[in-house]
């Protein structure tokens, strides 16, 4: 697929879902692994529509089986995929019928599936014929009442239960495309300032009083196009995100453990708040790590970066203590599904209770190299209670040494504003 003809975007489209939906790959990774077959000109194409069927894949199922008397498996699975793929830019794209149609078939013959066309190109058809009287029994038949919000059952189950009014509010946030949140160095531009480089580029903002680094963009825009990025003036951080530095509250001079730092985006926070802190930022995932070298390296800060992990602290941190750690657990990302709506797919309701005892174990490894009188901040950007207050809750029992600072803050996902995370401010007492 060298020549990145246009034709085989849909091909490619295909190949990531499947990767997704049954290798279990996360659907950012199979992009990047991707990439080198996509032309520049096709990334945001490919990424809208990939990034699209993930979100409202049941939609694009229910069609598909109502249409078809037999699932597509096996070698032919592929173009089950190819088939999401033509019927989300019929539905939710400005691509004319006729192309999606007529480019989603050709992209039969890049999947080497040619004596399938003709069933393909039936399908796609067949929906556009049937298409308002299949989107109204979507809509009102009862039975899909699960799948009309989008989410797995088992994750609706959980929401519903932790938060009974609000749920639909959630699942609702969870089902648009995300905001784009930029993080001012206040090092180099006011918030006001930086709003009128940014209206001189025709890129309209608001700022957010409470946080003084955030700004939510009307438009996302690429990087490229934001003045001086290159330079460090801004980071894109959710707005939530952007309360991690505030709460750890770091100071020049102190010993700070950034934990589970990768891609780096609070490493660099902590130093644009506290410019003279020693800072050492830690991640499992070497490929990520290089990540945080290249972040500070934009941002022209310095931090020491390991590979580790936090239950084996003892293996890279040895005999230091630290003033205040971030703990950013690893966690069920259900405050995230906007940005990557393929978790809800990937992830399993077992999951929960192996990722509240890996983050039992880290929480409870980390604490030892805390000074008395430190700060630990535990953040996830999960919603889900168990992660969260009733992980806290469990540490404190266990850790007399261990006191609340003021109350656990659980942000849930808004269509406007930041997306769903937690956080708990502990001290470390004698």
């Amino acid at each position: 697929m060298n020549n990145k003809s246009h034709q085989n975007i849909r091909a490619v489209c295909a190949q990531a879902i499947f990767n997704v939906l049954e290798e279990g790959q996360s659907l950012s990774a199979t992009l990047t692994a991707l990439s080198h077959q996509i032309a520049d000109k096709d990334k945001a194409l490919v990424q809208e529509i990939c990034f699209g069927v993930m979100r409202v894949l049941p939609e694009l199922n229910f069609y598909i089986h109502s249409l078809m008397s037999k699932v597509l498996t096996g070698k032919n699975r592929i173009l089950h995929y190819l088939l999401l793929v033509g019927i989300y830019q019929i539905l939710y794209t400005r691509i004319p019928e006729h192309a999606a149609v007529g480019e989603t078939v050709n992209a039969v013959n890049t999947l080497k599936k040619t004596q399938l066309k003709g069933l393909i190109n039936g399908v796609l058809r067949e929906f556009l014929r049937q298409q308002a009287s299949l989107q109204q029994t979507f809509t009102q038949d009862s039975k899909q009442q699960n799948q009309q919000t989008l989410h797995p059952s088992w994750l609706l189950t959980r929401i519903k239960q932790a938060y009974p009014k609000q749920w639909q509010a959630i699942v609702n946030a969870n089902n648009q495309k995300p905001p784009m949140w930029l993080r001012v160095n206040l090092n180099q531009y006011s918030v006001s300032d930086y709003q009128q480089l940014l209206a001189e580029q025709q890129i309209e903002s608001d700022s957010f009083p409470e946080l003084p680094s955030a700004l939510r963009l009307l438009s996302p825009v690429g990087v490229n196009k934001l003045p001086y990025f290159d330079e460090g003036a801004v980071t894109v951080q959710d707005l939530s995100a952007q309360y991690a530095a505030y709460l750890l509250a770091p100071q020049n001079g102190e010993h700070i453990l950034d934990m589970c730092a990768a891609p780096g985006g609070k490493t660099t926070h902590i130093l644009e708040v506290a410019p003279k802190a020693q800072v050492l930022a830690v991640d499992i995932d070497p490929s990520r790590v290089k990540r945080i070298g290249e972040n500070l390296a934009r941002l022209k800060q310095q931090a020491e970066v390991k590979v580790g992990d936090g239950l084996t602290p003892e293996n890279w941190c040895k005999g230091r203590c630290f003033d205040r750690i971030l703990l950013d657990a690893p966690c069920s990302a259900t405050g995230v599904i906007r940005r990557h709506p393929d978790i809800k797919w990937l992830r399993r309701d077992s999951d929960i209770a192996q990722l509240t005892e890996l983050q039992h174990a880290i929480l409870t490894n980390i604490w030892s190299y805390l000074k008395t009188g430190g700060t630990l901040v535990y953040a996830t950007c999960s919603i889900l209670p168990d992660e969260n207050k009733l992980q806290i809750e469990r540490f404190l029992q266990e850790n007399t040494s261990a006191k609340l600072q003021g109350e656990l803050k659980q942000f849930l996902p808004t269509e406007n504003g930041g997306d769903g995370f937690f956080y708990a401010v502990l001290k470390k007492q004698s």
